[in-house]
């Protein structure tokens, strides 16, 4: 295999935490286990998450091997380099998985043993702004304020973005031309993928919809080599099915840029305070959502956002958690801080808080989540138990998130295939259970039955 290389592994140990360089690597992904083969032993070539410089994972009789990555990527450049691809598969029976930016959760899709990988995303500095549509490369974007989908006559304002476009890359082009995008809280998470075919939920769903909400239309290879596109007006049956389980190029909605208004309260994490931190948001979860915030909050900080209200109507609406973080401040509590604040756009907002919220990067690790339908807010009884099961949940694995970023005001069109249970949600709740490189198998699977159970309530 060439030999031991001591640059190379220096620059692995380096950037083995940084999120940008594994999307930039085709055989790296988030999160490690699925580089590995987690049902052998040691078949796996990985680095201590908790410390990268740790030398023990490297050392002899240890083996690099190479797990679940492909052998070999094929770095897509247009639609002809898919149907190839899709060819060669149906003729020599080898397995294909598609890999845009190796953030896979809870489901193994971009990697697998004896693989050819597909692989989506070039280097981020082939990026080009265009004037108009094109494939050929996929990290291109382009603006039309008047776009109308082949085939139909109505014109809307819509972006379309290559198939290797990540959200880091995606919001800086709305910033520049003064629109809002609805949109991941990651910068390497890739625009088309698995976040969009899981629906694509973010901070704006409530009052903008999800992801699929947005899209006008999809240019995707269909396994049988055919370039198709997809819309209200032609291929209807796929338009709608890749509207929660689709992927390629698209063009998408958007909104004009919006101003935010933001109520941050943090503190260092501790049970009680976190119980009356999340008592606060369930007391409020209907009224917060019919008025437009979204968000997220952990164990020690809520982030509430909202692109329609005023600051004045902002502050009314916000008062019980604006008055929690005031007290904690003014009791002492260590690093207890209460931002109520404006932001010019989601832009700025993003650049400001991103790289403190991020997701996990270069662990392992099982992940359950579940979507937390309104019914549960009703009651105060209901709003007890909530509370209760969310704590109970992040005691049992820490590091509980709840993403407030169901499309609750955002009335459905029927037209997309994401589960009905986004509708009638307020909270999508992740759960995580992680574990390092010298994990057994046997621990492995323990990690996935607890963060089963724990997310099922079991």
């Amino acid at each position: 295999m060439g030999g031991f290389n001591p640059t190379e592994y220096l620059a692995v140990r380096a950037s083995y935490l940084d999120e940008v360089a594994r999307t930039e690597s085709p055989g790296a992904y988030i999160q490690i286990q699925w580089e590995t083969c987690q049902t052998v032993k040691d078949d796996q070539c990985l680095l201590d998450s908790i410390d990268p410089n740790v030398r023990e994972p490297v050392l002899q009789p240890r083996r690099c091997k190479l797990g679940s990555v492909p052998e070999y990527f094929i770095d897509i450049q247009s639609a002809e380099d898919v149907a190839a691809a899709f060819q060669f598969v149906r003729r020599t029976k080898v397995p294909l998985v598609i890999k845009n930016t190796g953030l896979q959760r809870s489901k193994q899709r971009s990697s697998f043993f004896g693989s050819l990988g597909i692989y989506l995303l070039p280097l981020l500095n082939q990026i080009t702004f265009i004037d108009r549509y094109q494939t050929h490369n996929l990290k291109k974007i382009s603006y039309d304020p008047e776009f109308v989908p082949e085939g139909c006559s109505q014109s809307k304002p819509g972006v379309t973005f290559g198939a290797g476009v990540q959200w880091g890359e995606a919001y800086p082009f709305a910033e520049a031309h003064n629109i809002t995008f609805v949109g991941g809280s990651d910068r390497s998470v890739g625009v088309v993928g698995g976040w969009l075919q899981g629906g694509g939920h973010g901070a704006l769903s409530n009052t903008m919809g999800l992801g699929v909400d947005r899209v006008l239309q999809y240019k995707v290879v269909t396994p049988d080599g055919q370039y198709r596109t997809t819309n209200d007006c032609q291929n209807e049956d796929l338009f709608y099915a890749l509207r929660g389980g689709g992927g390629g190029t698209f063009g998408v909605g958007l909104e004009p840029q919006v101003t935010l208004q933001t109520v941050i309260v943090s503190f260092t994490p501790n049970t009680v305070r976190t119980q009356e931190l999340w008592n606060i948001l369930a007391d409020n979860g209907l009224k917060w959502a019919e008025e437009g915030w979204g968000g997220f909050s952990t164990s020690g900080i809520a982030i509430l956002i909202n692109p329609g209200s005023t600051k004045e109507d902002a502050a009314k609406s916000m008062d019980p958690l604006i008055q929690f973080g005031k007290r904690l401040q003014s009791e002492g509590e260590e690093g207890a801080s209460t931002i109520v604040t404006e932001f010019p756009s989601w832009g700025t907002f993003f650049n400001a808080f991103a790289k403190d919220h991020v997701a996990v990067v270069g662990s392992s690790l099982a992940l359950a989540s579940r979507l937390i339908s309104k019914d549960n807010f009703k009651t105060s009884s209901d709003r007890s138990a909530l509370v209760s099961a969310l704590l109970a949940a992040d005691a049992a694995t820490p590091g509980l998130i709840i993403l407030i970023s169901a499309p609750s005001s955002f009335p459905s069109t029927g037209k997309t295939s994401v589960a009905d249970a986004w509708r009638s949600s307020l909270y999508h709740i992740t759960v995580v259970s992680t574990w390092n490189w010298n994990a057994t198998i046997e621990e492995k699977r323990d990690h996935y039955v607890a963060a089963s159970k724990i997310i099922s309530g079991k």
